[in-house]
């Protein structure tokens, strides 16, 4: 008899898990609905941000639409363009940049830049890329790439791969030139193009 229950109660426990194990069962796209986070994205149009460091003009940030998404990591996206004008200790517009699309990861102080990324300094030297980050952080080569890029000064175009360059692009370094062509200085753009 106490053989009996002993094998009724085992049998008992390995339905009841069965039944446990089988009822338990989901759709992984139940799960992934589950597990899904929802993100807040604050959303604004006709962008202005004025930056400034002990009462200081430093920059005015233009962009026709912000994103601010508040993920794991938050950012500020420009997805249709962004146009900065950075000035120097007098007031005065220092250099210009602009490109299609930035992101701005506010812990990290870097902005990345991307597609027909421009910087203009007051000379008229432009610095043309597809990729840059802006980084406060890195005074003095507050503009870096590991990527192609091309400088046109009043003399010369200088191709090359890397830069990096001081935020009012006065300075620059380009870490492996590829090519240097001298080009007459009446062929020089005008700096607004």
């Amino acid at each position: 008899m106490n053989y009996k229950k002993e094998h009724i109660t085992i049998l008992a426990a390995i339905f009841s898990g069965c039944f446990f194990l089988s009822s338990c069962e989901n759709k992984l796209s139940d799960i992934e609905k589950f597990n899904k986070k929802d993100i807040a994205i604050e959303e604004g149009k006709n962008v202005i941000i004025k930056y400034s460091v002990a009462g200081k003009k430093k920059a005015i940030l233009t962009g026709p639409v912000m994103y601010r998404v508040q993920d794991t990591v938050p950012y500020i996206e420009f997805p249709k363009n962004i146009h900065v004008d950075f000035f120097d200790i007098r007031d005065s517009i220092d250099s210009k940049l602009d490109a299609k699309y930035a992101r701005y990861k506010e812990s990290q102080s870097k902005v990345f830049l991307r597609d027909s990324v421009r910087v203009l300094n007051i000379k008229g030297d432009t610095l043309y890329c597809d990729e840059l980050y802006w980084d406060r952080s890195h005074t003095g080569t507050e503009f870096y790439t590991d990527k192609p890029v091309r400088i046109r000064t009043r003399t010369e175009i200088i191709d090359g791969i890397g830069m990096e360059a001081r935020q009012d692009f006065k300075e620059y370094h380009i870490i492996q030139v590829t090519g240097i062509i001298k080009v007459p200085a009446a062929q020089f753009p005008n700096s607004e193009n």
